[in-house]
């Protein structure tokens, strides 16, 4: 089956799960007691007031009414108001989206950088003293959580260096100043998970044949670690990069809440608070959407990086 093939079928598979996530997030927050219109108003509004304001949110329907609503609405991309704020749930969703977007790719990237070269190191040093630093320095980062290397990064580099901005998101050029802190504290797990993987599958493919035949032939040693062997060693650390960006879009809720980043997750997290029903949902299925794309991009990048793939479909190799 070809890249194209796979990420379709991916997709069609995707679609009832982000459906049945969606449908499990409206039933629980609509189970969870207590009535988000009394928590907006106040204990000491009136009943009139209450009914009327249920109302006018449709939050007197029954749940099976307000569910037909819901899906009804994001087939129109209509996900209704917020309760707290009173905007566009789109637009809300909209407005803090990139920043969440930008924090988690900017995460990728540094986890990707730091990983690969670290990856190839301890596999083309295996056993040596570069090899087990580098695999301390991995446990190191996955034995530190987000919530505690965050403030860990902020009272060293904020507060007694200077050199960093403590939280917010900034503007222009100062935007990428206030990115760093975040991004190093959401990246640092995925650069520990993958330099191990990096590593392993360097291994796996430095001891194949066609590697010796390669170093027989007097193929420099970069070349056979850059042009041969790392192509091959992608394809398992790609799957995973596309599972472990789930973590990222999760991580990113902690990450703001603590660098006060306004992205869809501490977007999310005051939804959850104020009991915002419509906002809950349009969060969680941006969040949902994004890790499909990332999903079907990981099975398209997959197939360009494993030539396999795509000789397995070529006239030539069809019986």
């Amino acid at each position: 089956m070809t890249a194209f093939g796979q990420a379709i079928r991916r997709l069609l598979v995707a679609i009832p799960v982000l459906w049945l996530v969606v449908s499990v997030v409206f039933l629980l927050i609509h189970l969870v007691p207590g009535d988000p219109i009394v928590q907006m108003l106040g204990e000491g509004a009136s009943a009139a007031d209450i009914t009327a304001m249920r109302h006018a949110y449709g939050l007197d329907a029954t749940i099976s009414t307000q569910y037909i609503r819901y899906i009804t609405g994001v087939f129109r991309a209509d996900l209704g108001q917020s309760l707290r704020m009173h905007e566009s749930v789109i637009r809300l969703v909209l407005s803090r989206y990139p920043y969440t977007l930008t924090l988690s790719f900017s995460a990728l990237l540094f986890g990707c950088g730091i990983a690969v070269p670290c990856g190839i190191a301890s596999a083309r040093h295996a056993g040596q003293w570069q090899d087990r630093t580098l695999g301390l320095a991995s446990f190191l980062g996955l034995s530190f959580p987000n919530f505690a290397l965050g403030p860990i990064l902020i009272l060293v580099f904020s507060i007694q260096l200077g050199l960093l901005p403590v939280s917010g998101a900034g503007s222009g050029a100062n935007f990428m100043a206030h990115l760093i802190l975040p991004t190093v504290t959401l990246g640092s797990g995925l650069a520990a998970i993958l330099t191990r993987i990096v590593r392993t599958s360097m291994l796996e493919e430095l001891n194949q044949d066609y590697i010796r035949t390669a170093r027989a032939k007097g193929v420099t040693e970069r070349s056979i670690l850059y042009r041969h062997a790392l192509r091959n060693a992608l394809n398992p650390v790609l799957t995973v990069i596309g599972l472990q960006f789930g973590s990222l879009l999760a991580g990113a809720i902690v990450t703001e809440t603590v660098f006060s980043l306004p992205g869809i997750g501490r977007l999310t997290l005051s939804a959850i608070s104020n009991r915002d029903y419509s906002l809950v949902q349009g969060c969680i299925l941006a969040i949902g959407l994004t890790y499909i794309a990332v999903n079907l991009l990981t099975d398209v990048a997959y197939g360009i990086a494993n030539p396999q793939l795509r000789r397995s479909d070529s006239p030539s190799h069809q019986g």
